[in-house]
C-alpha cells in the first residue's frame, strides 16, 4: 500500500532512541525526509548514521532540547531552510518523573509541564504557518495510555499527557478546514529504557526486583507481552498517511488490550 509519504518532510522530536527512533526509521523507510533531534548531539548523530542505512529518505540530525523554546524555533528554522516546509510533525518526549503526589516538588511539576505540554505547543505553533499555507499537514502527538487509564505512580504523565490530548482535540476542529489533521498515539507498556526506569521505581516501593516488577507489569496485559517500538511507529505512519486524511481528533492506544474502557 502506498502511504503517500515519499519525499514528505517529517520532524520527529526526541528521536535518538526508543519510540522516537523507531518512528523516524519507519518514515525513512517510506522515503520521507526526516529531521531527528535530541538534546545530545553525539546520540542523535549516531542515530542518524544508523538510519541512513535504509538509503531511501534523507536524514538530518539536529541538537534540540525540547525544554528550550529557542532550540525548538531553531530546529524548525533549519528544517525549513533545508527542505522548504514541514509536512508532518511528530511530538515526542521522554516521560516526566515517576512518583506519588506528596513526593513531587513544584519544580518537578513545572519541569513536566515544560517537557510534555509546552514543548508540543511550541512545535505546533512553529510549524502551523507553513502547513496552513500548503493546505496540508499532519500533527501526531505521542501520549500514553495514562490519558485513558491513569497509572498510579505517574501523576505528572497522567496530568500533562491528558492536557496534550485536550489541546489536540481542540486544534483538530480548528485546523480541519486547512486539511491539517491532529491525532494522538497512546502507547501502553513498550520495550524501551523508560520501562526499566518505571520498573525500578515500582521495585523500590514494593520491595521487589526489577525483573519481578516487569513480569508483574506484563501479566496485566491481555496480549501477554509488551509492545515493540516498531508497533508504535506503525500507528504513527497510519495517521501520517493519505489513508488517514479523514481521521482527526483521535487517540489510538497501542496497548495489547490493557485499557479496559470502552472509549
Amino acid at each position: 500500500m502506498d502511504l503517500g509519504l515519499l519525499n514528505k518532510t517529517v520532524l520527529v522530536s526526541a528521536s535518538s532512541k526508543g519510540i522516537g527512533k523507531a518512528i523516524a526509521a519507519a518514515f525513512v523507510q517510506e522515503g520521507a525526509n526526516v529531521v531527528i533531534c535530541s538534546r545530545s548531539l553525539s546520540d542523535i548523530e549516531k542515530t542518524a548514521s544508523e538510519l541512513m542505512q535504509y538509503s531511501k529518505g534523507k536524514v538530518l540530525p539536529l541538537q534540540c532540547n525540547v525544554d528550550s523554546h529557542e532550540q525548538i524555533l531553531e530546529t524548525v528554522r533549519i528544517t525549513k531552510e533545508q527542505f522548504g516546509s514541514i509536512d508532518i510533525l511528530v511530538n515526542n518526549c521522554g516521560g516526566p518523573s515517576a512518583g506519588f503526589f506528596e513526593e513531587l516538588s513544584e519544580e518537578k511539576w513545572n519541569g513536566a509541564y515544560n517537557q510534555v505540554l509546552l514543548s508540543a505547543k511550541r512545535f505546533i505553533e512553529a510549524v502551523l504557518p507553513s502547513m496552513k499555507e500548503n493546505k496540508w499537514g499532519r500533527i501526531i502527538n505521542i501520549t500514553s495510555i495514562s490519558v485513558h487509564q491513569p497509572i498510579d505512580n505517574l501523576i505528572l504523565s497522567n496530568s500533562f499527557r491528558a492536557a496534550v490530548t485536550g489541546m489536540s482535540k481542540t486544534l483538530s476542529t480548528q485546523l480541519a478546514r486547512f486539511n491539517i489533521t491532529v491525532n494522538n498515539v497512546a502507547p501502553g507498556f513498550t520495550l524501551t529504557e523508560r520501562i526499566t526506569e518505571l520498573a525500578k521505581n515500582r521495585a523500590s516501593v514494593a520491595g521487589k526486583t526489577i525483573e519481578e516488577v516487569i513480569r508483574d507489569m506484563t501479566k496485566e496485559i491481555p496480549a501477554g507481552r509488551m509492545a515493540t517500538t516498531e508497533e508504535i511507529a506503525g500507528a504513527v505512519l497510519y495517521f501520517a498517511s493519505n489513508q488517514a486524511a479523514y481521521t482527526t481528533g483521535n487517540s489510538l492506544h497501542i496497548d495489547g488490550g490493557l485499557v479496559k474502557g470502552l472509549f
